[in-house]
């Protein structure tokens, strides 16, 4: 999708003429750089998760009797990392645009570490599990795919499924329709009226999110969903990618709405 602008026509049309040679042909493959800016970016997400102040908060007791404890700082986190981000562009000391021309290669190596990063998971939940919500299901591929854990953690306080569902992979949603609407300012010296729309419409709803997010904290992903392959996953490859697609589609093919 990276090379068609994200348009899933067009992508759709060039695999029917092309077949798997052209998918391997297109498949972008991970880069130094595109390793740099996950390790960068996560590092980041997961130190405002851990440092940032915020409310003792207590998510629903869990069917083996345990209440997990959260520290409520989303929206600081969010106000942090969107700050951050376009400060370093405003100060020239970053350039998001690097982000969007490295995009294929970024999502490339999510797919291949997210990938490993669940295999991780699987075997934490065998030989470490955080609690006693955890077990196998005797079926390797329900216990790969749905998790191990309900509440997974690294130490005490690091919650993986905060970290990959909402300070990675929502947070990434923000990150990236900014960086859809700095490359389409760099590349014609405004941005259009549909990306604005686009960005807004993406900003109100993740700040909605993490304005809630202690509410989302008691919903089925959070208190019923394992921490397994299609939920973590999905949150470091498919909502960065797919999410955000449309933004990806207006840098190069701007929409005049006449606003």
């Amino acid at each position: 999708m990276v090379h068609a602008d994200g348009s899933v026509a067009q992508t759709w049309n060039y695999l029917k003429q092309h077949g798997l040679q052209g998918f391997i042909d297109i498949w972008p493959r991970p880069t130094a750089i595109a390793w740099k800016i996950i390790f960068v970016y996560g590092a980041f997400e997961a130190a405002l998760q851990l440092l940032l102040p915020g409310k003792r908060v207590e998510g629903p007791i869990s069917p083996t009797g345990n209440r997990p404890v959260y520290k409520a700082n989303g929206m600081a986190a969010y106000f942090v990392t969107l700050v951050t981000y376009i400060s370093l562009w405003w100060f020239e000391i970053f350039n998001p645009t690097v982000v969007y021309d490295h995009l294929g290669e970024i999502y490339s190596a999510l797919i291949f570490g997210s990938l490993i990063f669940c295999v991780f998971l699987y075997i934490k939940g065998h030989v470490a599990p955080s609690s006693t919500d955890s077990g196998s299901s005797g079926n390797f591929i329900i216990d790969f795919y749905w998790g191990m854990e309900l509440y997974p953690r690294i130490g005490k306080n690091f919650d993986i499924k905060v970290f990959t569902n909402c300070r990675f992979g929502m947070m990434s949603w923000a990150v990236l329709a900014v960086t859809y609407c700095i490359k389409q300012y760099e590349l014609n010296g405004k941005v259009s009226d549909s990306m604005l729309v686009n960005t807004t419409l993406m900003l109100v709803y993740v700040t909605k999110f993490f304005w809630w997010e202690v509410g989302y904290w008691n919903t089925m992903d959070i208190a019923h969903d394992r921490a397994g392959f299609y939920i973590c996953w999905g949150c470091l490859v498919w909502v960065p990618s797919v999410y955000t697609s449309p933004g990806m589609y207006l840098v190069n093919h701007p929409v005049n709405l006449g606003m």
